[in-house]
């Protein structure tokens, strides 16, 4: 059996019970990671709506009501930009200290010296 070269990631959603998903592939291709990759986008992209539809902030006279969805809407942006961040942190090499990186024919990146695949 061939050994995994990449660590399981951290998926945009949960279990229905609130528990987290994770992907186990080499293949950042396959239809479940591109899947993943489409989700993040519609993520980010509804977080930066958001952003742009409370610019600027509600003034003094908004009321309890308007203020506790905002909070909400923007709590619920947060979560999931940060369960993005970790998933993608995740997934980061080890750094090597060669510096230098290269794309290979196949259009991956690698490191000049050791080869070692990156995702960026």
């Amino acid at each position: 059996m061939a050994q995994r070269t990449t660590p399981p990631r951290l998926l945009p959603w949960t279990r229905d019970d609130g528990a987290p998903c994770y992907l186990l592939t080499d293949d950042p291709h396959s239809r479940l990671s591109l899947l993943a990759d489409d989700v993040e986008e519609e993520m980010l992209a509804a977080a930066g709506k958001l952003l742009a539809d409370t610019d600027p902030l509600p003034g003094p006279e908004a009321d309890r009501r308007e203020l506790c969805g905002l909070a909400a809407g923007l709590r619920a942006a947060l979560c999931d930009i940060r369960r993005i961040a970790v998933s993608r942190g995740e997934r980061l090499p080890e750094p090597c200290d060669h510096g230098a990186t290269q794309k290979s024919g196949d259009g991956k990146t690698h490191c000049a010296s050791c080869r070692q695949q990156l995702h960026l």
